[in-house]
């Protein structure tokens, strides 16, 4: 089976309209103004999807789903902000479970009624599910076996309080991968198309769905590399804390990356496929890891020989992330010199973002939290490859 990304990428665009109704509902009874941070869609394997979850605690509630749409969804938040959520809402304290039971079945109600106005059927609601869970207990029984697992998220963020919503829906593989191959999910029907028709006589964007898994265990792979040689290089054990691959609107992407202050270096791809990679550090992470790498103390914390260490670094990193790509896709990828970066975290990504948005509007994102231990250093590694090359790229590996 193949999957089209623009059916996927309308798939996308339900959930996030869905997240937007649920947001509408919630503020309705909380009286908190809530945004929909960002919408996507993981692709990756149980495993994975289990240590991405790993170290949470959350509440919330679980329905299952029938009919237009099978499978099951959750909506959870933060147990540390769960007194924050029960004073808002009518019964507070004493009435917890009950409290958060309605809200629950409240904003997954409106999250659905998008996707069964689209589909022209009616999706039924087991009756809501409240739940206390630690890590990836938090998504349903069965939701984390398999190779290949797709997982919606959207996340909701309270502009006048400490709140912080998740909403996931883990459709079984059979008839939501009816949606996906391209036949009942066109991209025009669920908003305006992306930037280039299916029909354009350029490559087409539908790729194996087995290639998907595998594209995703490279991503873990190449992270793991990049982890590696920082070690290498710094002598300080380092550790990958989150690898997946995940198809995002291009646009929510710097949003992501936040306002604080990021240093690291920018790369072009070349190749099959092409792209970007980013290589991002907090500041202080960057001043700590750079630090680490230098014979004596830099002059300032992030001046040029800092610069010039996280550029010698990002080099390694990267030819450390993409090697094992362009081994198991059988393709060459090559990257361009380092540009080292150093501003606020959107800043520094929405310029690849621009740049691949002329083609495409939305991406297969590869996000990697690394750290390293002793001197609490996070690195973020975003990697924003061609649609269109990446399809033509994982076509060619299901057939070698």
């Amino acid at each position: 089976m193949r999957v089209d990304v623009r059916a996927l990428g309308a798939c996308n665009r339900l959930a996030e309209q869905g997240a937007k109704q649920a947001a509408g509902a919630l503020s309705d009874l909380t009286g908190t103004d809530l945004a929909v941070e960002v919408t996507g869609a993981s692709v990756a394997s149980g495993e994975d999807l289990a240590e991405s979850f790993a170290g949470r605690e959350s509440i919330g509630v679980s329905v299952g789903l029938r009919g237009g749409l099978d499978g099951e969804a959750v909506l959870a938040f933060d147990a540390v902000n769960a007194d924050a959520l029960l004073s808002l809402l009518p019964g507070g304290q004493s009435m917890e479970r009950s409290a958060v039971t309605e809200v629950g079945n409240i904003a997954l109600g409106g999250f659905l009624d998008g996707w069964a106005n689209y589909l022209g059927k009616a999706i039924d609601m087991s009756p809501p599910r409240y739940f206390e869970a630690d890590g990836a207990a938090v998504l349903p029984d069965g939701a984390l076996a398999g190779d290949g697992v797709f997982l919606f998220e959207s996340r909701l963020d309270a502009t006048t309080t400490d709140l912080d919503f998740s909403i996931y829906m883990l459709p079984d593989s059979g008839p939501f991968r009816d949606l996906i191959v391209g036949k009942t999910a066109p991209a025009a029907a669920a908003g305006d198309a992306p930037g280039a028709a299916a029909n354009d006589g350029t490559t087409s964007t539908a790729v194996p769905y087995e290639s998907l898994s595998t594209f995703s265990s490279l991503a873990k792979e190449g992270s793991a590399n990049a982890a590696d040689n920082i070690a290498m290089m710094t002598g300080l054990e380092t550790s990958v804390d989150v690898s997946r691959l995940r198809f995002v609107p291009l646009a929510d992407v710097p949003a992501e990356v936040g306002t604080e202050p990021h240093a690291g270096t920018v790369f072009e791809l070349q190749g099959q496929p092409s792209g970007y990679l980013a290589i991002l550090f907090e500041e202080s992470s960057a001043a700590a890891v750079a630090d680490a790498m230098l014979p004596m103390e830099p002059d300032e914390p992030l001046g040029d020989m800092a610069e010039n260490a996280l550029c010698e670094l990002g080099n390694v990193m990267t030819s450390g992330f993409i090697d094992g790509w362009a081994n198991v896709l059988g393709t060459t990828i090559t990257h361009s010199p380092p540009e080292f970066v150093h501003d606020i975290g959107a800043s520094t990504i929405s310029p690849l973002v621009a740049k691949l948005s002329e083609r495409q509007d939305y991406g297969f994102v590869i996000d990697t939290a690394i750290r390293t231990e002793g001197i609490q250093a996070r690195c973020d590694v975003y990697a924003l490859p061609d649609e269109r090359e990446l399809a033509r790229a994982l076509d060619q590996l299901s057939e070698s």
